[in-house]
């Protein structure tokens, strides 16, 4: 029987992190935690209720209601609603960067991902899965790539997902998301000083989980 491990995935926006630990944990049969889209609920959530991001205090009020819920094909609940597509949107990303900065949005969320991934066999990507949501993880992987890669990539989703896309405004928006979450006060973003560094600028999806799943070979056999 093969030994049941966890993966920690961090890295920037847009890096291709949720595409990737999606694909390998289709092939691998492991649980795919999105922490990143239960920040973007919190934030869908308080711009839905017209709820100040930038106001702490009500955003850590809103918490209590807010319910998450993941489900095995990779769908997203905002308390019972689907909303795994109207998350995705740019103005969703750059809120959720807002309310990860609050220790109380971050306590409410590492709470939730550590009981699910109590289970083993568990992938989760997000910015601080390594440093902060679990530094005992198996393997840790910290996958970059060029703004302009990424930038093209974003761009390409949202075309791919019908939402409107301009390739200057994405990449400001990536440069911006990038020095918010590494000057955060709070579990900023920076690789783990035992993590693998991935840089997929130049590297096909499917070069990228062959890469994965060598590194996940070789943690089971050390």
């Amino acid at each position: 029987m093969k030994k049941k491990i966890s993966i920690a995935i961090d890295g920037p926006s847009a890096a291709g992190k949720s595409t990737i630990a999606k694909m390998v944990a289709k092939k691998e049969n492991f649980i795919y935690i999105d922490t990143g889209a239960m920040y973007r609920s919190v934030a869908f959530y308080c711009i839905k209720n017209h709820i100040d991001l930038n106001d702490e205090q009500a955003v850590e009020q809103a918490i209590s209601n807010i319910q998450i819920r993941l489900t095995a094909d990779n769908k997203v609940y905002l308390n019972n609603e689907d909303v795994s597509l109207q998350i995705r949107t740019d103005e969703v990303s750059l809120g959720a960067s807002c309310v990860s900065k609050y220790q109380a949005v971050r306590t409410f969320l590492v709470d939730e991902q550590r009981k699910m991934a109590e289970t083993g066999n568990v992938i989760l990507d997000g910015r601080d899965i390594g440093t902060v949501v679990l530094p005992h993880a198996d393997l840790k992987i910290y996958q970059i790539a060029s703004v302009e890669t990424r930038a093209k990539r974003r761009y390409l989703e949202n075309k791919e997902r019908g939402l409107e896309a301009d390739l200057e405004t994405i990449k400001k928006e990536i440069e911006q998301r990038d020095y918010q979450d590494m000057h955060r006060a709070i579990s900023p973003l920076k690789k783990a000083d035992d993590a693998i560094e991935l840089d997929t600028s130049n590297m096909t999806l499917e070069e990228v989980v062959d890469q994965v799943l060598t590194l996940i070979n070789k943690t089971r056999e050390e």
